[in-house]
Parts: C-alpha cells; structure tokens; sequence
C-alpha cells in the first residue's frame, strides 16, 4: 500500500511546472499560433511586441495559479479552486467541459499541426493528397498521420499508467 502511495505523490515540483508549461507553450503557442499571428500583425517586430505582452499575461496567470495553489494544497487544480470559490457544480461542469471538449481540441489541434509540419519531411502528407473519398467526406494523408499519432500516444500513455 505504501508504494502505491509513493507513485501518486500529491505535489508538482518546480521541474514538473516547468515542463508542462513549457510543452503546452511549445506544442500548440508557437508552432500553430505563430504563422497566424505575423499573417495578422505584418511585421517581424509586431510579432515580437505581441510575444513580449502574451509572456507577461502567461506570467501573472502562472504567478496566480502558484498563489491559489499555495493557498489550497489539494489535488485538483483548476477544478477545485472553482469548487471552493463559486459552487460544487461549477467545478464539476468544468471539469466534464475539460474533459469533453477543451482537452480533446488541443490534442486534436497539436496532432494536426504536428502532421502538417511532418509533410515537410515527407512530401506525401499533404491535405491535397486525398486518400479516401465517399460523398462529401475526404480523408488525406495529413488526418490519417494526426489520428495515428493520437492512437500511438493514447496505447504508449494506456502502458505506461497501468497499474
């Protein structure tokens, strides 16, 4: 019993912290965001000027999130700062709404970005590269990549956290 204890340690570590939101800044801030964004603002320096203002809204949200974390030490995160602060239900809707819908479309969307950027590696994928069409329905070599790299990652987490 108290090994099981040992694996689900209830903290994050500065290291920890770090890394997951350097990979979430990474895997769907700079790599799909960044094209749109110098598309949008025409310059190399706006972009830079945009970056610099988004950093420091990142840090006063990170600096936030670190003191209602000092303040409520329980697992949960966002989840249970919402419970303690409006309503049960609150977090509870949350919670179904991170699950459901907000988690499953960043996913989706660095699956996608991480396809398109693969067919500069490798020609093939593309979105004009039609595998399969029935109807209106078109499945491209830049879909099958995504959902094969959601499937691989989603067997690779399934072994790794079984217990």
């Amino acid at each position: 019993m108290q090994e099981e204890n040992h694996l689900l340690q209830e903290r994050v570590n500065l290291f920890d912290g770090i890394s997951m939101v350097a990979g979430a800044m990474i895997g769907s801030g700079i790599f799909i965001v960044s094209a749109d964004i110098a598309r949008t603002v025409g310059s190399p320096g706006w972009l830079m000027v945009v970056w610099l203002i988004t950093g420091i809204i990142t840090v006063i949200g990170a600096l936030s999130y670190g003191e209602l974390a000092s303040m409520m030490p329980k697992v949960g995160g966002q989840y249970v700062y919402l419970r303690e602060a409006y309503h049960p239900l609150i977090g509870f809707l949350f919670g179904w709404t991170t699950f459901l819908v907000i988690q499953c479309g960043s996913i989706a969307a660095v699956a996608v970005a991480f396809a398109k950027f693969s067919g500069v590696l490798f020609p093939w994928i593309s979105e004009q590269n039609i595998l399969l069409q029935i109807g209106p329905l078109k499945i491209n070599s830049t879909m099958v990549i995504a959902i094969a790299l959601i499937c691989t990652l989603w067997v690779y987490c399934n072994r790794l956290f079984s217990y």
